[in-house]
């Protein structure tokens, strides 16, 4: 088993912590898909591809999203620790595999708001249940759009009764074809239900209550607790679409890290999310919700954003799990490490 090395200036125990932190990061299905290789001058953020999704995230984009996420965590842990970090995204032959490569580049000194967001880092959860019926006010939702923008990104507030419609039907679309789509459903199976000693996935805890038909959006059925009569999922949450600027990988290693940002933003105004992501990982629901959007942006994922009671943390595979050694390669296909 690797063990932690001391980089960027900083000892074992400091980057060890910082790792941790990164991997508080969301993803589908608490799949976790990242793993880190640490050399001196650098650690490496690289794709698991033992843990790729191959019916529900087909292009791996929000694997790359989730990667993201890790990444701006891992920015936040390294800030608080002196260090600038410096990213290069893609990194090519500098780092083969890697989607992204963190590098001392000089010294900092953390401030209020970061640190704020890093406190927030292990009290973020994607909390599934449902919300309070209460109004998110202007000075909220404009600290989540600014989040998304400070990190190159958009994020379109669904505001207009027609817009939510449209958006309702696009969930909704997308929801059935994956109903319909035998590996998505057990890819869902895989991750989800009672799993005893499970470091991944969505247990019975974190799932929320089981959909029903009168829901007004299309949730997924995370195998959570079945509801009291008459308790149903909110009818008017915030919905949010986070867009990047442009497709491809580094769209959607952007895209990931300002959705982590506009997460915890929220976590610090009291608010919780979860993801309406099935829109966006069928295609041709995707380009419908693009086209809906002008086509310039490029939708990544929607959340739904609102009041709720606390929920457990999802489980974490340690650190020592996630670390390459330096000729140590990635998983290239899925089902390796269920």
């Amino acid at each position: 088993m690797a063990q932690v090395a001391a980089a960027l200036g900083l000892g074992p125990e400091q980057i060890e912590s910082a790792l941790t932190t990164a991997s508080l990061a969301p993803s589908v299905h608490n799949t976790q898909p990242w793993r880190f290789r640490v050399r001196r001058d650098r650690i490496e953020l690289h794709p698991d591809l033992g843990y790729k999704l191959a019916a529900t995230d087909p292009e791996d984009r929000e694997l790359r999203l989730s990667c993201g996420a890790a990444l701006f965590n891992l920015r936040l842990a390294l800030q608080s620790m002196g260090v600038r970090p410096l990213v290069s995204m893609l990194p090519g032959h500098d780092a083969p595999g890697a989607l992204a490569v963190v590098r001392r580049g000089g010294t900092i000194k953390i401030d209020d708001e970061h640190r704020s967001l890093l406190d927030a880092v292990p009290r973020r959860r994607t909390n599934r249940r449902p919300f309070i019926e209460a109004t998110i006010d202007p000075r909220q939702r404009h600290a989540l759009a600014r989040a998304a923008e400070l990190e190159r990104s958009w994020l379109y507030v669904v505001a207009t009764r027609e817009d939510r419609a449209q958006l309702k039907r696009f969930v909704r679309q997308a929801h059935e074809i994956q109903l319909g789509d035998e590996d998505v459903q057990t890819e869902l199976s895989a991750f989800t239900g009672n799993r005893p000693g499970a470091i991944d996935g969505v247990p019975p805890a974190s799932a929320g209550i089981r959909p029903e038909m009168q829901d007004e959006w299309a949730f997924r059925d995370f195998q959570g607790s079945e509801r009291h009569p008459g308790k149903d999922y909110e009818s008017d949450p915030l919905v949010v679409v986070l867009c990047s600027f442009y497709d491809g990988p580094l769209g959607d290693l952007l895209a990931g890290q300002a959705m982590q940002r506009v997460l915890l933003t929220a976590t610090t105004h009291g608010l919780s999310a979860s993801f309406l992501s099935q829109p966006v990982e069928v295609r041709r629901v995707r380009e419908d919700l693009r086209r809906s959007l002008g086509g310039v942006l490029v939708p990544q994922t929607v959340l739904r954003v609102g009041f709720s009671t606390p929920v457990p943390a999802t489980p974490r595979r340690s650190v020592a799990d996630l670390l390459l050694d330096s000729n140590e390669h990635v998983p290239a296909s899925g089902g390796s490490h269920r």
